[in-house]
């Protein structure tokens, strides 16, 4: 592994530990040259995602669009950095489990929704206001109000 600050290609491993939930490993690097400090992450190799857009479009399917989203939702939220990370590693892994390559962005943005509404209401209120495009305040009181239904019948359970 070079290093990213003298280019050296030569370092040793002083930590190694699990992350993203086991789904990968971050090193702890020196480099043997300047003796700088640096992390990496390894992770397997996966198949490739392919997004399909509403539009018809194909792109490679990018975890930091799906991080960027998150972030937006939770922003000034008792929610960590790492929460976050590892909810996109699940989302991503329950995409991976269906076994498809190719996956409509329509599955990708109701696949967070049902984790935020889980996790964090005002969190999936922001994402759904974007996701689903709310044109005025009354589409927004109507998912509101669905939120509230749903809180009101478990909380009588």
């Amino acid at each position: 592994m070079k290093c990213p600050f003298c280019g050296y290609p030569d370092s040793k491993v002083i930590d190694s530990r699990e992350s993203d939930g086991g789904q990968s490993i971050r090193r702890r690097r020196q480099c043997k040259k300047c003796a700088k400090r640096f992390t990496t992450f390894e992770r397997y190799e996966q198949f490739p995602l392919t997004v399909i857009k509403r539009n018809g479009d194909r792109e490679p399917y990018k975890r930091e669009k799906v991080l960027a989203g998150l972030r937006k939702a939770f922003e000034k939220r008792p929610v960590t950095s790492q929460q976050i990370e590892d909810l996109a590693t699940s989302i991503e892994a329950e995409l991976r489990e269906e076994g498809k390559r190719e996956i409509p962005s329509s599955v990708i943005g109701m696949a967070v929704l049902r984790r935020l509404k889980d996790l964090d209401e005002v969190a999936y209120l922001r994402f759904a206001s974007v996701y689903k495009d709310f044109k005025d305040i009354s589409e927004f009181q109507s998912e509101l109000g669905q939120l509230l239904e749903k809180k009101v019948e478990k909380n009588r359970r």
